[in-house]
Parts: C-alpha cells; structure tokens; sequence
C-alpha cells in the first residue's frame, strides 16, 4: 500500500534511502576499480551525485552516483588522452561531461536520448557487461595479465595461462558469489556488502593474504577540495571529443531508468530538467574529485522497489553512506580482490540477461542494430564502439526515412475523409486528379526520390493533376524545399498541375517566401485533402 501520511513516507524514504547506502558503498569500490581510480573518488562521486541531484532533479526513483557503463566509458576514454595523468584526465573528462549537458538543457535538447535506440542500448549494455565480466577474470584468478589488453585479447590471454590460476582465489570468489547469489533471495538485504563484510572478516581472522589472496590495500578519504585539472587549451579540446560518448551513454543510461521508473509511478518526467540536473551533478563531482555519475538502473531501481516517495530518499542515502564511509574506510584494505571483482560482477549481472535482446529479436525489427552494437563494443573497444552504436541508429534512421513510401488516397463516398485506396476498396479516385501522401517527413535523404515516384506515378496514372497531402511533414529543409519546386516546374512542362494539402504553417510560410507566385499562392495550398479535390470540381 502507498505511504499516504507524512509519517508513513519518512519512514518509507528512511527504509530506501538505507537499502540504496548498503547498496553504493560495494558499488563504489567496485566502479573505481573500473575507472581506474583510487576508490576516493567514487565516493566522492557518489556523495555529490546524491546531493545535487536531490537539489535539482525531479524523480522520485533516481540514484545518481557512478554507474559501471560510465565508470568503464571513462576509463576508455581517459586512456586516449596520452600524455595526461590518468587521475586528471577522468576529472576533466568528468568537467566537460557536465558542461555539455549542461549546454545541452540550456538548448533544450532532451530528445538527445533519441538518437540511441533502445536495441543499440540494449546490445551495447549487453557488450559492456561482457566485458566488464571478462576483465574481473584476472582478480578472481590472481592473474597479473600484461596491460593494455582488449576484452577478446584477454579472455585468450587468461584460458591460455589456465597453470598461473591461483586456486585459493577462486575459491574465494566462488564462496562470496555463492553468498551474493544466496541473499538476493530476500531483495531488502544489502547482499554485496554483507558479502564484502564477511570478506574483509575472513581475511583478517584466516589470514588469506598470507596464503596469496590479494587485498585492495589502503583506501584514502575523500578529499571533497576543489580541483580544477591543470590543462592546456589544444588537452581540453581533445578531452571535449572524447566527453561525446560519455554525454550521449549518461543520458541514455539515465533518462532510460528514470522513465521507465516514473512511467511506473504516473509521473511525467522532464527530459530538459533532468539534463540540467545531471550536467549539475556531474560538473559539482569533477569539482570535487569525483567521477561522471549517472542514474543507473540497479541503484534507481533499488530505490524504487524499497518504496522511496521522494528525493528525500536520496539525502537519507547520502547521509547514510557518508557515515558508513568514515566508520569502514579503514576496513576496506583488507577487502580481497577476488570478492571485489565479484561485487563488480554481481552489480551488472542483470545486464548479463539476454532475455531483452531475445525479445527484440524475435520481432524481426531492428536484428542489424543489436548485432552491430554488440560487436562494434566488442571489435573496436567500449568508447568506440559506443560512437559507432550511436551512427548505426542514426543511419539506419536516415535508411528507414530516405525510403519512399507513397499512399494513393481516396475519397470515402458520402464523407470528407480520404484513406490509402489499397487498404479501403470502397475509396474512389477523385476524376482526373492522383492524390498521394509521403508516408514519412520529406527532408533531404528522402526528397528526391519521394518526388522522381509522384512524378513518374502520375505520368502513369494519366492524371492532369497531382495532389501531395504533407500532412508527415512539420517542415522542409533547402534539399526539400527545392525538390518540391523543381516537380512543380516539371509539371507544369508537361502541363500538369501540383496541388498541395494538409500544409503546416512553417511551410505554408517558407514556400509563400520562396515561391510567392507559384506554390506559394492560396490557390495552390489547402488546409484538407478533401479542400483540395473540391478545387478541382470533385
């Protein structure tokens, strides 16, 4: 039942806010592992995450802290910027982040998600936990592989070195898996850090460092002191490149959770708000020597299902962990890293599930974008493969568009409506007149072939007279708008006429400009297809 007192919704925000610390604190010694970082700065991350975005979002749900697709993007990221300290460069990466997505809700621009589709999400969330999987390997196994190796390079390198296994390690990790598994079974328990907790209390009561097992060793504190990277003008540049990727996946990743957890509530998010909240969040954590944060699905859906009414949830929960960091930070160097590599694990493992992409799959829509991006993150690396994630869907939008698909229209007796004749046989054809409709917006990948087949259909049909119903298109770009000219132009060469219908203001004004004596007349433009055919007499 719903908190419907305040009473009720403290305690319901108190019982989240609990649940999503226990969960961070693991998560954030694992994302820094994955970014590179000393664990310092995911929690720094994770602490101004929390506060800014209570300050300046609007979900109930969203836990903005490190997330593992951003802290493995970053690193990638940060390794193409040679010649800078590992350290600075995902701060400045973590700067320039924030400061485009802060431009960008400045812009409004919160359709920027738009341009991932979900399968290319969907596979390259997928890709990332592969490889994220695949690079744990060599701490569960007290493997030291040499750096600088690929996912594929080194899952190769690990099978063919089977005689280094350290098998203590194993068992460790094994042991904290089988734990992690078993606690899951009651969703309110925090099971990775009940994991690492007992983890910790077997190193120091069994001696597992003596025996081999490698520990993560001294943990600093957060240092929370401004920091602005010291870089020369030509180093920003290439760090705002590479900050691209990182942009379109947070908000992506972000604006997905947030969505599809409001949508459970009711709630209307605002894609412009929570862009000016994230950008926030992250400029606040590169200031402070954090790390990009993100709302990930895990910890906003940990929120979610713990009953959270509020963002309030999210203070309990950065208050909460603060506390918890300063009472365990000295704990942690004990913490093996066999068990860290599996709390990563465990923290994706619902990105491990092909379930979503055989879903998809099974449509028979949109196979070529999940396969594309699962292997673009697997071929080329995470920050390159994300990009070429990102042009895939754009391309095969631009395919889908650049298509033309012309619906004939026709009348339905006795009515003003007029319909696609092939699916309505009772529609008729107005006399001497052929009425299509582009079934998709004309913009420069599709307009000149949307009007080659009108011209060439009306040539067929023996029609004096064409009828374009624009009804899919707000707008025209120049390629559009000159097309639309020039079949005019041919048409009346062959003493034909072109008629438009279903005209939107901005284009009823852009061709008034550009073409004030031909299409851009009254007489040539309607507010309805049946207008149009009363012109001509039918």
């Amino acid at each position: 039942m719903a908190a419907d007192t305040p009473g009720l919704r403290w305690r319901a925000d108190l019982t989240a806010g609990l649940c999503v610390a226990g969960l961070l604190l693991p998560e954030g010694v694992a994302y820094a592992g994955l970014a590179g970082l000393p664990v310092a700065h995911a929690f720094a991350a994770a602490l101004v995450g929390l506060a800014v975005y209570a300050l300046f979002g609007r979900s109930r749900d969203a836990i903005v802290a490190p997330t593992s697709s951003s802290a493995s993007l970053a690193a990638a990221a940060a390794a193409g910027l040679a010649g800078i300290a590992p350290a600075e460069a995902l701060l400045a990466l973590t700067l320039a982040a924030g400061g485009v997505l802060l431009a960008l809700a400045a812009a409004r621009q919160g359709q920027l998600s738009a341009f991932v589709s979900r399968p290319v999400l969907r596979g390259f969330a997928f890709a990332l936990a592969i490889t994220i999987v695949i690079k744990q390997l060599p701490d569960v196994l007290g493997l030291h592989p040499p750096p600088g190796l690929d996912a594929p390079h080194l899952l190769v390198w690990v099978l063919a070195h089977t005689a280094g296994w350290h098998g203590l390690s194993l068992l460790v990790a094994l042991a904290a898996g089988g734990l992690i598994a078993l606690l899951r079974r009651w969703p309110t328990w925090p099971a990775s850090l009940i994991a690492l907790v007992a983890a910790i209390a077997a190193t120091r009561w069994l001696g597992l460092q003596a025996e081999g097992v490698e520990v993560v060793g001294t943990v600093a504190p957060p240092a929370f002191a401004l920091h602005l990277p010291d870089l020369e003008r030509d180093a920003w540049l290439r760090v705002a490149e590479l900050a691209v990727g990182l942009v379109v996946l947070l908000f992506a990743e972000s604006w997905g959770s947030i969505r599809a957890l409001g949508l459970q509530r009711g709630d209307a998010p605002d894609a412009n708000r929570e862009l000016m909240a994230l950008g926030a969040a992250n400029v606040a954590a590169g200031l402070l020597q954090g790390m990009p944060v993100g709302a990930g699905f895990s910890a906003s859906a940990a929120n979610h299902s713990a009953g959270a009414q509020s963002r309030r949830a999210g203070l309990i929960a950065c208050a909460v962990l603060g506390l918890a960091i300063a009472v365990a930070l000295p704990a942690l160097q004990w913490l093996p890293r066999p068990v860290l590599a599996v709390a990563v694990i465990a923290a994706l493992w619902h990105a491990l599930s092909p379930r979503p992409l055989l879903a998809t799959w099974r449509l028979g829509r949109d196979r070529l974008l999940i396969a594309g991006a699962v292997v673009a993150v697997l071929a080329l690396g995470l920050l390159h493969g994300m990009l070429a994630s990102v042009a895939l869907s754009i391309v095969e939008a631009l395919r889908r568009f650049s298509q033309p698909v012309l619906h004939e229209l026709g009348a339905m007796p006795g009515t003003r409506n007029f319909v696609n004749r092939p699916e309505h046989p009772d529609a008729v054809p107005v006399p001497g007149a052929l009425i299509l409709r582009p079934q998709e917006p004309l913009f420069f990948a599709s307009a000149e072939r949307v009007m080659a087949e009108a011209a060439a259909r009306l040539a067929a049909s023996g029609a004096a007279t064409l009828v374009m119903s624009l009804e899919e298109s707000g707008d025209l770009d120049s390629t559009a708008l000159e097309c639309l000219l020039e079949l005019d132009q041919r048409l009346a060469a062959r003493q034909q006429r072109l008629l438009l219908a279903r005209v939107k203001e901005p284009v009823r004004a852009l061709l008034h400009a550009s073409a004030p004596d031909g299409l851009g007349r009254e007489d040539r433009q309607f507010w309805s297809v049946a207008d149009a055919a009363t012109s001509l007499g039918g």
